[in-house]
């Protein structure tokens, strides 16, 4: 960190505006590789974690820093789950594209 130079709240927020930001547009600009879309949500659900614990330090409470906790249970449980499912795609239909999982069948 720089010297006289302090992150306030208003600098944690950007930034996760920023990360969201970014999501959206990867998210607009690539529908076709669901790989890159498990890491779009996981980007997601970090932008949401650095807001919980940015705004859980300005208020000096714990509760946000909590939630980051189950957020990142969640986001890993989540990964564990999407990297199965696009390795079962992978195997059957040697793609990971959108476009294998849209003509599955039960």
């Amino acid at each position: 960190m720089m010297p006289g130079i302090e992150p306030t709240l208003t600098h944690y927020l950007l930034l996760s505006a920023a990360l969201l930001t970014i999501c959206m547009v990867g998210l607009i600009a690539n529908r076709r590789n669901m790989l890159v879309l498990l890491m779009i949500v996981e980007l997601v659900l970090l932008s949401a974690n650095l807001n919980f614990v940015a705004v859980s330090a300005y208020l000096s409470d714990l509760n946000g820093q909590v939630m980051t906790m189950f957020v990142l249970a969640t986001a890993a449980a989540e990964s564990a789950v999407g990297l199965a499912l696009l390795i079962v795609v992978f195997r059957r239909r040697k793609t990971i594209g959108i476009d294998a999982v849209n003509t599955l069948k039960g």
